[in-house]
Order: structure tokens, then C-alpha cells, then sequence
């Protein structure tokens, strides 16, 4: 896994703010619109709305493990285990509302980052991670922090497409 060189303070600031940006991309959409996407087949605005959320959800439990057992080996195997768009439809991403999803990444990184504030050198904090066919690594708080704001950002790029694609 890779850093950046940007602060603690800038790193967190860019986490919590994730979920403003994700409902400034959805400004003004009806619930019609969240249903557009780029081609047949793609992934809707709705259904991104809610991976984003679930995800995010996920790797909370990494940030929280690495927290409390730097020695633990944190696996998402279950979930890697299928593709995306099974848990898309496992999970009903396009026939529910946002509106929980959008409260619950929300809640999530404000407990997050309230929690990392009060951790001296919780950003160097890590855990053992083991990813799919691959070998075992350990990943830092940093690093989930990362590349959480990367996984917001590219989806808040494909919200911004899709409405541009679609004129709204």
C-alpha cells in the first residue's frame, strides 16, 4: 500500500467531508434520476449511492480493528468472494432508497473521525490484511483512510458523468 504526503489533518478533513460532496453530487435529482447510468447494464447513481455506503461501512470495521488489535487479520473474504454486482442485487441496491444509505456513511465517518481524533497516532495504527488472491499485508489506518477518499471521489466523478450524459 502507498501514502501520500498529505497532513493528518488534511487527510481527515477530506474523509469527513466525503459525504457532503457525495449529496452536492446528488443536488436536485428526483428519485427518477437516480435510476440513470451510463449504459444498460451500468451502474445506476442509486446503486452507486448505496456501494459507496456499504463499503465505507466495511472498512470502518478495518479502521476500528487496527485500533484495538494491531495483531488481528482483518478479511473481507465473504464479501470478495462475489462480484459487486451480485451484492448489488443480494442487497436490493436498485429498488431502495438512498436516503438511509446517505445517513449512514454520514454517521459513519463522523464516529470515525471523532474516534481518530481521540487516539494519539491513530493514522500509523495497522492491522494485518489479507486480500484475495494475494499475499498478506499490513495496512495502516492511513492507507483505509486513503483509499476511502479515492473510492468516494471516482464515485462522485461517475455521478457527475452520468448526469452530465444525461442532461440533469
Amino acid at each position: 500500500m502507498t501514502t501520500t504526503a498529505v497532513s493528518p489533518e488534511a487527510l481527515l478533513s477530506q474523509y469527513a467531508d466525503g459525504p457532503t460532496r457525495l449529496e452536492a453530487a446528488l443536488t436536485g435529482l428526483t428519485e427518477a434520476e437516480l435510476d440513470l447510468s451510463l449504459a444498460d447494464g451500468a451502474w445506476t447513481i442509486r446503486q452507486i449511492v448505496h456501494h459507496i455506503a456499504d463499503g465505507d461501512d466495511l472498512w470502518k470495521t478495518c479502521i476500528k480493528a487496527a485500533l484495538g488489535n494491531n495483531e488481528g487479520l482483518f478479511t473481507l473474504q465473504w464479501y470478495w468472494d462475489k462480484p459487486q454486482m451480485e451484492w448489488s442485487e443480494s442487497w436490493r441496491y436498485a429498488s431502495r432508497g438512498v436516503e438511509s444509505a446517505l445517513a449512514l456513511l454520514d454517521a459513519n465517518r463522523h464516529h470515525i473521525v471523532e474516534l481518530l481524533e481521540h487516539v494519539p497516532h491513530a493514522l500509523e495504527k495497522s492491522i494485518r490484511l489479507q486480500p484475495p488472491h494475494d499475499a498478506e499485508v499490513r495496512i495502516t489506518i492511513r492507507e483505509v483512510l486513503e483509499m476511502q477518499v479515492r473510492h468516494m471521489t471516482g464515485h462522485t466523478q461517475d455521478i457527475q458523468a452520468i448526469r452530465q450524459a444525461n442532461a440533469v
